[in-house]
């Protein structure tokens, strides 16, 4: 006969499942993974407690305490861009920044700027970046800018390295200028001062190389008397030369001396 009330194995059965379930459902409630090349904030009633997660299983409580995770690998961003050179002139290009978040600063970052990972790059690096580009194009004229590209990308860099320095989030680890545009007048303009420039420098090489060729041959000559004379001839002798100068220092400037002479 079976048992009134339901009290039977299947009960019992039931209830150990039951408490299976929950204490699954709050193990997984309490212990979460943070992937490789991120870091978990956690926060406590929406307070940041303790310092960042790293990779790797870890222990939180259950419905007080939630993780907010940050990516702490290299970004790579190309920003375009357009703004005023120094000529009032207006340029184009592609700015490809590369950062990463300082993994200590996951903590700050989340308690005063940005709460998602994604809120990164417009919360901290675009604006920084934007700041310098605008400040280094505005201070030169547009044919410095398109001859000095890589010169000016490196100022780009730091200045944004130095704006970002001010908070100490993230690191900068590269920028790249691509893709500059102008005008197609300013363009022909820029390589026709080019050309110039260098028809410049190779005048002013050509007369380098004159001036030091005169000075040599100035030397050479203040340095020459009968004695090298008579020596350089006699290294260039090639044994045909019919008639041999005198010896130098012969009384009356000697008499040549005949070599294979006819009469």
């Amino acid at each position: 006969m079976r048992p009134a009330g339901g009290d039977g194995p299947g009960a019992g059965f039931q209830l150990i499942a039951a408490v299976a379930v929950a204490l699954l459902i709050l193990l997984t409630q309490t212990i979460f993974i943070v992937p490789a090349g991120t870091v978990a904030v956690v926060t406590t009633l929406g307070r940041v407690t303790g310092g960042q997660r790293s990779p790797g299983p870890n222990i939180k409580v259950p419905l007080i305490q939630a993780t907010s995770f940050f990516d702490v690998r290299t970004q790579v961003r190309p920003e375009q861009f357009s703004t005023l050179t120094k000529d009032l002139q207006v340029i184009e290009a592609t700015a490809t920044v590369k950062y990463s978040i300082k993994p200590q600063e996951a903590g700050r970052i989340f308690e005063t700027i940005a709460t998602e990972n994604q809120q990164i790059y417009p919360r901290i690096i675009q604006p920084s970046l934007l700041k310098a580009l605008k400040s280094v194009f505005s201070q030169y004229e547009l044919v410095t800018i398109a001859t000095e590209w890589n010169s000016i990308s490196e100022l780009v860099q730091d200045m944004v390295a130095q704006e970002l320095s001010k908070f100490d989030y993230v690191k900068v680890q590269g920028l790249d200028l691509t893709g500059l545009q102008i005008a197609e007048e300013y363009r022909s303009a820029i390589e026709q001062k080019q050309i110039a420039d260098q028809r410049l420098l190779r005048a002013q090489t050509e007369v380098k190389i004159a001036e030091q060729e005169a000075k040599r041959y100035q030397i050479l000559n203040s340095s020459l008397d009968d004695q090298v004379l008579f020596k350089l001839f006699l290294d260039k002798w090639d044994g045909q030369t019919s008639v041999v100068p005198a010896l130098p220092g012969t009384v009356g400037g000697g008499t040549p001396v005949i070599v294979n002479g006819r009469r």
